[in-house]
């Protein structure tokens, strides 16, 4: 029986979105349009931070940084999900998948931790206005950034391993148009259970623990805008703060959601569904939530 017993793949079939046959056209041309779009703005906002006097500042310096890291994490998921609707070709090597789910996993956890460190400098901008300039000096925000960086990457080359190093048995069918943790484990035999407490413990510390101090400094951040004097002062504050909340809670509500709830709940429609919104939907937003809704942003384009 041909799920009892261990296979060797040299490689997946990702089935994506061929189950929309006739949308195929439609969607290479959408996710192009969508791909183009996210290279260019960020691009745009990298070059601003790092060559406009007005915008040399922390808060600009981390928002550079998140802006590359966008392209990173769009472009391990994207150009592939392209070429197979280019191409017709679904397959992907075993080699390749675990590349793609190894580097999708560091740019998101480097994103949950830099939209962290960004909270940070909002909230020591906010609540300790006349120490910013000596806390939030080069040598800390250059740290900060390479932390955020580099934190996630042994981590992941020994989860990726172990996931990888499971038999995989039955179909080789992947149900998603890349190799994400939820769909690579569905083909895998035997026993899963500790990797499914391994995939907990470590999304407590890359995403929970970082949305919780998150929610925390914009607990301090909110009350400390509720008691300056001038509603101008508040507006202001408000403002700087606002667009970095809503992308907090794209990227971490829908990456909650998928890493979080039981497997029992998991279907595959949803999986895609949810996954698109956080490696398409929320880096496409990114920069036009950063740049519509601040003034300096729009000033240094212009």
């Amino acid at each position: 029986h041909p799920n009892s017993m261990e296979i060797n793949y040299s490689e997946f079939i990702l089935i994506g979105f061929s189950d929309v046959p006739n949308l195929q056209v439609f969607l290479f041309w959408v996710f192009l349009i969508i791909y183009i779009i996210i290279v260019i703005s960020n691009s745009l906002i990298i070059i601003i931070t790092r060559t406009d006097p007005s915008l040399q500042t922390p808060m600009y310096f981390f928002l550079g940084n998140f802006s590359f890291l966008e392209i990173c994490y769009v472009s391990v998921t994207l150009p592939r999900l392209l070429t197979n609707f280019y191409r017709q070709d679904r397959s992907i090597s075993f080699m390749a998948c675990a590349m793609q789910m190894y580097f999708f996993l560091i740019f998101g956890a480097t994103e949950c931790l830099i939209l962290t460190v960004m909270a940070y400098d909002r909230y020591v901008a906010i609540c300790n206005p006349l120490l910013y300039p000596l806390i939030m000096n080069s040598t800390l925000c250059i740290r900060m950034a390479a932390g955020c960086w580099i934190s996630g990457v042994p981590v992941h080359i020994g989860f990726t391993y172990w996931i990888f190093s499971l038999p995989f048995c039955g179909s080789n069918e992947l149900n998603h148009f890349f190799c994400d943790i939820p769909p690579v484990l569905a083909l895998a035999c035997g026993d899963t259970f500790i990797i499914e407490i391994l995939i907990y413990v470590i999304a407590l510390l890359v995403v929970t623990i970082p949305f919780m101090l998150i929610s925390g400094s914009y607990v301090k951040i909110i009350s400390t805008i509720l008691k300056l004097p001038s509603a101008t002062g508040r507006a202001k504050a408000f403002s700087t703060c606002s667009s970095h909340l809503i992308v907090v809670a794209l990227f971490f509500g829908s990456g909650i959601i998928t890493y979080l709830r039981p497997k029992s709940s998991h279907s595959a429609t949803t999986d895609k569904f949810l996954s698109l919104f956080y490696t398409v939907v929320t880096p496409m937003f990114n920069p036009m939530i950063y740049c519509l809704r601040n003034k300096d942003v729009m000033i240094a384009l212009k």
